[in-house]
């Protein structure tokens, strides 16, 4: 132990790289959306399963909030905050469903990437985060390295032949997913992340709910027609619970101790999740460049994950 150090700041010390380490978890359970996709996705309508995962999402969420906080008087200010954070919730989840039914499970994943480098765009920009050269480093070699994995599960060239539109709608969920991630640490630092993640859940569900019957108007979907099956209740339950409430309050949670643009390396772990899920629940192979891009991501993923102590 360091000379002056206690037993307190030892232990105030590692809660802060454990809680760091929570954007991981969110993104591992991110990553098990890749095969409970299998189970829903092919059997409802996009924007009604975005819907219906906000819907179960915002109730768990809202239901602990009322059990561990008090009642809060929100400022127009915050009220306007936590709508603005709803609205690029949804305006991401909306995206990435429309633009998943239109491209292809490989297309999703390359443009995945493109994630961390919005969100660190927008957390120098907007609030005036540092860019130090751990961390940039970091994001290139976690980049290259899920890049690595990426290539060596699908063929790059796709994305050639993808539909414009199907690439554009996932571009704007990625950048609206950063803007989500940005917009969101004042009022983490004000209020708490479980309370920033469940009240901007809570301001999605109408926005998303309007675009329920719009879906069914244009595409000529038939909500009638969707067998509520055992697969497809714990596909909903699994977007809901974990790949919502649980994801969103741990993304947020590592906020309360770094910056945005830290735990957006986090995000690449996303993809590497999803293939060992497919592999192992779905047969499917991992292809020759997994472990060396996994050992370059997790080494970028080090280095930024330990630059707040760096700095």
């Amino acid at each position: 132990m360091e000379s002056g150090s206690t037993p307190q700041t030892v232990l105030a010390t590692m809660s802060t790289y454990l809680f760091a380490l929570a954007p991981l978890a969110a993104a591992a359970l991110w990553g098990g959306l890749y095969v409970v996709s299998k189970w829903g996705f092919d059997t409802v309508p996009p924007l009604t399963l975005a819907f219906l995962r906000v819907v179960v999402g915002a109730t768990a969420l809202l239901t602990v909030v009322r059990l561990t906080y008090p009642r809060r008087r929100f400022s127009r200010r915050d009220l306007a905050g936590f709508v603005a954070l709803g609205g690029a919730v949804a305006a991401s989840l909306a995206t990435q469903f429309l633009g998943t039914a239109l491209t292809t499970a490989s297309q999703g994943s390359l443009i995945t990437v493109l994630t961390p480098i919005f969100t660190i765009v927008l957390g120098v920009t907007i609030l005036d985060e540092r860019l130090s050269k751990r961390l940039l480093v970091g994001v290139l070699l976690a980049t290259g390295g899920t890049i690595v994995v990426l290539t060596g599960q699908y063929d790059p060239s796709e994305l050639a032949g993808a539909a414009t539109t199907g690439i554009l709608m996932l571009l704007l969920a990625s950048a609206t997913w950063a803007l989500y991630t940005v917009w969101g640490k004042p009022l983490i630092d004000r209020y708490s992340a479980l309370e920033t993640a469940t009240y901007s859940c809570v301001a999605a569900v109408p926005m998303l709910a309007v675009l329920v019957p719009l879906e069914v108007a244009v595409t000529d979907a038939s909500l009638r027609s969707i067998e509520p099956t055992p697969e497809l209740l714990v596909a909903i339950l699994y977007l809901g619970l974990l790949g919502t409430a649980a994801a969103w309050y741990l993304w947020y949670k590592g906020m309360e101790y770094v910056d945005a643009s830290v735990i957006s390396a986090f995000f690449f772990a996303q993809p590497i999740v999803g293939a060992l899920f497919g592999a192992t629940l779905l047969g499917e192979s991992l292809g020759s460049r997994f472990v060396l891009g996994g050992a370059i991501m997790a080494a970028g993923v080090y280095l930024v994950s330990t630059t707040r102590a760096a700095s």
